[in-house]
C-alpha cells in the first residue's frame, strides 16, 4: 500500500511538472511567433497525373536505357535513306512531321481540358481531437468554388481511429458540404477508419478499403479516472458546487453517485443513438442492429458487412483515375504555433500509452 501511495504522489509530480514545462514553454513559443509575425495560410494544389507521367517515364528510360545506342544508329541509318530518296526541300517537311502526331503531348490524349472530369483528392489522418478538420473545412471550401456536379467526383484519403463526438461530428458535416452539393465522394481507407473516423466514410457515396484495412467500432465509449478514496485517506476535501441537476455527472476528485453514474449512461446511449441514426441516413444498407456494436472488423469482413463497398488501395484507385480524369490533390495548410504542436504532440504520445496499456487488441 505504502508503494502505491508513493507511485501516486511520484507520478503527480511528473505530471504537474511536465504540465509547468509545457505552459512556459508554450508562453514562450507565443512570444517568439508574435516577434516573427504570423506566416500565411496557404492553399497548394498538386496534379497527380504528373507523378505517375514521372515514375512511368523513369522506368522506360531503366528499362530502353540499354537499347539508346542500337535504337540511335538505326534512327541515324533511316534519317540518311530518307534524304538520299527525298526531293531537294523534302527533307525539312519529313522531319516536321513528326511533332504533329503528339501535338497533345499528353501520351496521344486528344480531349480538351475542360472536357476531361476532374477528380479532387484530399488526405485526412485523424487525431483524438480531429484536429485536421481546420484544414478539411478549407479544402472542401476550394472544391465547391470550382466542382463541377456533373462531371466532377471527389476522392478523401481517410485514416482514423475516432475521437471526440463533437469534432468527429463537425469532420463529417464538412464531408456531408460535397454530398449535398451532388460531388460524388469516394472515401478510400488504407489502414483504419474506426468509430468517429468511420463516421466520416460513411458520408461517401463509396468506400474503397484495403483488404486489412480496419473499419467499424461503431459505439461510444468514456472512462474517469476518480481519487476521491485516496485523497479522503489523505484528509483531502473537494468542494463541487453546481446550479443544475447534471451540471455534473461523474466527477475526477469528487464522490460519485448511483445517480451519477446513470445519467452519465444514458448520455452515452443517447450519443450511441444519434451515431446509429446519422448511419442509417448515409448507409441505409447496414444491419445497424449486426454492425453496431463496438466491434471492428477487416476489409474482407466489413464488405461482406456492408461497411465498404470494394476491396482496393488508394494507391491502385488513384492510378485508374489518373488515366482517366485529371486528379488534383488540395491541400490547405494553417501555421500552428509551437505550443499547440507540442499539445497536439503530448496528446498523441499519451493516446498511444494508453492505448499500448490496454489487455486487448484495440483500433
Amino acid at each position: 500500500m505504502e508503494l502505491l501511495q508513493e507511485y501516486g504522489l511520484f507520478l503527480a509530480k511528473a505530471v504537474t511538472t511536465l504540465a509547468v514545462a509545457l505552459i512556459l514553454l508554450s508562453a514562450f513559443a507565443g512570444v517568439f511567433t508574435q516577434a516573427r509575425g504570423k506566416r500565411p495560410e496557404r492553399l497548394s494544389v498538386k496534379r497527380l497525373n504528373e507523378h505517375y507521367e514521372r515514375l512511368e517515364k523513369t522506368v522506360r528510360r531503366g528499362i530502353e536505357g540499354k537499347r539508346k545506342p542500337l535504337h540511335r544508329l538505326r534512327s541515324w541509318r533511316a534519317r540518311r535513306r530518307e534524304e538520299r530518296q527525298a526531293r531537294p526541300g523534302a527533307g525539312d517537311s519529313a522531319q516536321a512531321a513528326p511533332p504533329q502526331a503528339g501535338a497533345s503531348g499528353k501520351g496521344g490524349d486528344s480531349a480538351a481540358p475542360d472536357e476531361r472530369p476532374r477528380i479532387y483528392v484530399l488526405r485526412f489522418t485523424g487525431d483524438i481531437r480531429a484536429s485536421g478538420v481546420d484544414s478539411l473545412r478549407e479544402e472542401v471550401s476550394a472544391i465547391l468554388t470550382m466542382a463541377r456536379p456533373d462531371r466532377d467526383q471527389a476522392l478523401v484519403c481517410l485514416e482514423s481511429p475516432g475521437g471526440l463526438v463533437p469534432s468527429y461530428g463537425l469532420a463529417a458535416a464538412q464531408l456531408a458540404r460535397l454530398r449535398a452539393a451532388d460531388i460524388d465522394l469516394t472515401v478510400a481507407v488504407d489502414r483504419v477508419a474506426a468509430s468517429g473516423g468511420y463516421m466520416m466514410a460513411a458520408v461517401a457515396n463509396r468506400i474503397v478499403a484495403a483488404p486489412f484495412a480496419v473499419l467499424g467500432s461503431i459505439g461510444v465509449v468514456a472512462q474517469i479516472p476518480n481519487l476521491h478514496r485516496w485523497l479522503s485517506r489523505h484528509d483531502i476535501d473537494v468542494e463541487l458546487m453546481t446550479a443544475g441537476e447534471y451540471k455534473r455527472t461523474l466527477t475526477v476528485f469528487g464522490e460519485n453517485t448511483d445517480e451519477g453514474r446513470q445519467k452519465f449512461r444514458e448520455q452515452i446511449e443517447e450519443a450511441h443513438a444519434l451515431f446509429k441514426g446519422f448511419l442509417e441516413r448515409y448507409r441505409p444498407q447496414l444491419d445497424l442492429e449486426q454492425v453496431a456494436t463496438g466491434e471492428h472488423w477487416y476489409g474482407e469482413q466489413a464488405r461482406e458487412l456492408g461497411l465498404a463497398d470494394e476491396l482496393r488501395t488508394s494507391d491502385d484507385l488513384l492510378m485508374q483515375l489518373t488515366r482517366e480524369a485529371d486528379v488534383f490533390e488540395l491541400t490547405y495548410t494553417r501555421p500552428q504555433p509551437l505550443g499547440r504542436r507540442i499539445s497536439l504532440a503530448m496528446e498523441s504520445i499519451l493516446e498511444r500509452v494508453l492505448r499500448s496499456q490496454s489487455p486487448e487488441t484495440r483500433v
